[in-house]
């Protein structure tokens, strides 16, 4: 199987080089990725690339400056981005939140803080897990030694996640491993 890795970077700069592959007659299935999740990213080859260009999303950077500067400030207290959502909790746990200084919100934003704080390493470990996992589900799950290479990844063993993705081809093997460093906690290269 002939799989190989046409662009790699940013959003523009990857849908440049594979509209340019597919107006020279590309006829291959293409598949193009978010870097950090290894989320499919939808993209419309329809028409000229000045078009295509146009109809990709904008970053959420760019949206939220805009959105800032066409609204007003109003007086006020600042809009701190804050949701309103159900919270279900027994009696005893309002009681408890609502003799805390500042009142339940408050107390309920340190809590969150705090165990968010606490499990940080292990939430950026699944994620990149998560990550990988997706990639190698579309990309990969044909390959010799897929499911094994699954079990690795997740059970934390990267040097057998190394041997066990030696067999497939050079560009999705590669950005495997590159995707796995994070969930493996790895600074260097994986063998």
């Amino acid at each position: 199987m002939d799989v190989q890795c046409i662009a790699a970077g940013d959003l523009y700069s990857v849908v440049v080089a594979v509209k340019q592959r597919i107006d020279a007659g590309e006829q291959s299935h293409i598949l193009i990725f978010d870097d950090m999740t290894s989320e499919p990213v939808e993209v419309d080859f329809r028409g000229a690339l000045k078009a295509v260009l146009h109809r990709l999303p904008q970053p959420a950077v760019q949206e939220e400056a805009a959105e800032s500067e066409t609204v007003a400030r109003a007086p006020g207290r600042p809009k701190l981005g804050v949701t309103a959502r159900e919270v279900t909790l027994l009696p005893r746990h309002w009681e408890w939140l609502a003799a805390q200084p500042g009142g339940a919100s408050v107390a309920l934003r340190k809590l969150v803080e705090g165990a968010s704080r606490i499990n940080e390493t292990k939430d950026l470990i699944r994620k990149a897990q998560e990550s990988t996992y997706r990639f190698m589900s579309a990309m990969a799950g044909n390959f010799p030694d897929y499911e094994e290479a699954v079990r690795a990844l997740f059970a934390g063993h990267p040097e057998q996640f190394g041997a066990l993705t030696e067999a497939w081809p050079v560009d999705v093997r590669d950005h495997a491993r590159r995707l796995s460093l994070r969930a493996f906690g790895v600074t260097g290269e994986i063998s």
